[in-house]
């Protein structure tokens, strides 16, 4: 996993930049980025220092609580499709993409396959080998 450049390097950057270098001379001095050193500087006025922010985290599931509930009840129901769910959930104040709806509905076990036998088609050689066709004419 990538790592935060050091708070020296970031210091000595933005000592540069307010000594009055431009973004590109203090990046090639420090042999950084461009963008690094912009979004260093943003930060730096935003928050009052160009330490780096959080990196990673938990993120809670966006369809929790009231929403789960219900959206459990209404794919057990009747049949749905995952673009149908999303407008649905849409009317009911919860803006959800179809990623999100399709990793819930597989995260709860609630998926299920589309052909009513819910099998795949055997190899050749286990199936029962086919009985002679009836009412053909014998060929010589």
């Amino acid at each position: 996993m990538a790592r935060p450049l050091s708070m020296d390097l970031r210091e000595r950057a933005m000592a540069r930049l307010a000594a009055g270098e431009s973004v590109r001379a203090v990046a090639a001095a420090l042999s950084i980025s461009p963008s690094s050193v912009v979004k260093w500087s943003q930060r730096l006025q935003t928050t009052g220092s160009a330490a780096p922010g959080r990196i990673g985290g938990y993120v809670p599931p966006k369809i929790a609580g009231a929403h789960r509930d219900w959206l459990i009840e209404r794919i057990r129901a009747s049949a749905f499709t995952l673009r149908g769910l999303v407008a649905e959930l849409a009317e009911r104040g919860l803006s959800v993409d179809y990623r999100t709806v399709w990793k819930f509905v597989h995260r709860e076990g609630l998926s299920f396959k589309k052909n009513c036998a819910g099998q795949r088609t055997g190899s050749a050689r286990r199936r029962p080998q086919a009985g002679a066709m009836a009412g053909l004419p014998e060929q010589d």
